[in-house]
């Protein structure tokens, strides 16, 4: 193993785990502390034998299983020791789930002396607080110019196409990316990449000469016999050999290498999104939040509906319009009006309402800039129609006209439309880049998890004004 691959798969992972060991350690220290040595103890009940002699075994249990919950969420692999942002927030991950399981066994099983739930709760606080700043300090170092080099793994593309442009730009426009671009080889029939290290027949002279870690290859429409003497190459110089699967352009983290018989097949398979349990926790969570939502919006809506009578008399309350759904099925979408009674009738219905409409509302366009008009929708929600969070819901004449000029549109109906979504937090709303907004949708549904969706929820409270209206 070369020396720098060590350094970035065993020696820099190895320093982070036993360095994370201590620090949680030292918050749950602090957690204890806290718990019976300030005046934060006297909220809780007292704790027989509550010495720190006798709570180090718990202590000590609490790293351990806070370590392996970070394992499980990998933050040691190698392609996260240069990435602050997403490091932090599986740490977040993994310490809430921590908490949750070090309080639940607390509950389950007698230890002598018990595990007080106040020194657990203070311990989850003092725990991901030491973290943070640890980790802020550490990603301050490896980013410095000079030990970043040692961490990122050298790339070469093989091929140049459109795809071959997308990798460079996405490695090249971010410092703390884990590869570096280390040279481009045209393939016969290529168009002129901007930077090349030389020709398809000098590769085994560049993998000795520019020390690559990594080959990925854009074009594989070259001969078999060709194809295995590049793998073969590959081994002999110890280059991993990646490639950019073209034939699947959605949905890549659902592909799965599965046999028949002694045949490999690679196909897309389940997504996370759709797997049962996972439609389970999700309708929970939308049954919940919905009903919570709902009852909390009542007062407001009741507000709003009496000063939407008062601008508007003649008008339903209420706005309704044919929206596409789940599984491609249309379904009644409500929202509070926020036009003139005759807006509906005179819209066609390929036209959308843009912002600064003579026929909006005073009181609509207040609604529209902090997106008051949506609150029925979590009648929506409860109907089973819609979820919290998920991919905006489109009129069928929009749905039918995107599909026929954006790849990929249409799998963003394999879920239910949401209230909010990954795009509308990265304001991509409105009439904004509709091809990027479909690129959120697709990989909201490719990386769903519980945590995305809460993160999305606590994004869309902090970004709640609406600046298209």
């Amino acid at each position: 193993m070369r020396s720098s691959n060590r350094f970035r798969k065993v020696t820099l992972p190895l320093m982070l785990l036993v360095s994370d060991s201590l620090v949680a350690f030292a918050g749950l220290v602090a957690g204890y502390e806290l718990r019976y040595a300030s005046a934060l103890g006297r909220l809780g009940i007292d704790v027989p034998n509550a010495r720190f002699a006798d709570y180090l075994p718990l202590l000590l249990l609490g790293v351990g299983f806070l370590l392996v919950v970070y394992t499980h969420f990998n933050l040691y692999d190698e392609k996260l020791l240069l990435r602050k942002y997403q490091s932090i927030g599986i740490i977040m991950k993994g310490t809430a789930v921590w908490f949750a399981a070090y309080l639940g066994l607390s509950l389950v099983l007698k230890f002598d002396p018990p595990i007080s739930r106040l020194f657990v709760t203070i311990a989850f606080v003092t725990t991901l607080s030491f973290m943070f700043v640890w980790r802020s300090v550490f990603y301050a170092l490896v980013n410095r110019p000079g030990v970043r080099e040692r961490i990122q793994q050298r790339v070469l593309v093989l091929g140049w196409n459109e795809e071959a442009r997308l990798l460079v730009n996405e490695v090249t426009s971010q410092d703390a990316h884990p590869y570096h671009v280390a040279g481009i080889v045209a393939l016969p029939g290529d168009a002129e990449p901007p930077v090349t290290v030389g020709n398809y027949g000098d590769l085994t002279a560049i993998f000795d000469r520019e020390t690559i870690d990594v080959l990925i290859a854009v074009r594989l429409d070259m001969p078999r016999t060709e194809l295995q003497q590049l793998a073969h190459l590959c081994e002999r110089s110890y280059v991993e050999l990646k490639v950019i699967p073209s034939a699947f352009q959605i949905f890549l983290s659902g592909l799965r290498l599965q046999t028949v018989g002694r045949l490999p097949i690679l196909g897309v398979e389940n997504l996370p999104i759709t797997r049962l349990l996972n439609r389970i926790i999700k309708r929970l969570v939308d049954v919940t939040g919905g009903i919570i939502g709902l009852t909390l919006s009542v007062p407001v809506i009741a507000v709003l509906a009496a000063l939407i009578k008062r601008e508007s008399p003649t008008g339903p309350v209420f706005f309704k319009q044919l929206r596409v759904g789940a599984n491609h099925q249309p379904f009644t979408l409500y929202k509070l009006r926020s036009m003139t009674p005759e807006a509906a009738s005179q819209d066609r219905e390929a036209v959308s309402t843009r912002g600064g409409d003579a026929r909006l509302l005073k009181i609509g366009a207040f609604m529209r800039r902090w997106n008051l008009d949506e609150l029925p929708q979590f009648w929506n929600v409860l109907r089973g129609k819609m979820s919290l969070v998920g991919p905006r819901p489109e009129r069928p004449y929009h749905v039918d006209q995107l599909a026929t000029v954006i790849p990929h549109y249409l799998p963003r109906h394999l879920v239910k439309p949401g209230m909010t979504g990954w795009a509308q937090v990265n304001r991509l709303r409105g009439e904004s880049d509709m091809e990027k907004r479909i690129q959120h949708d697709i990989y909201y549904i490719e990386n769903w998890s519980l945590w995305l969706d809460l993160q999305i929820l606590l994004l869309t409270f902090a970004r709640w004004k609406n600046y298209e209206a």
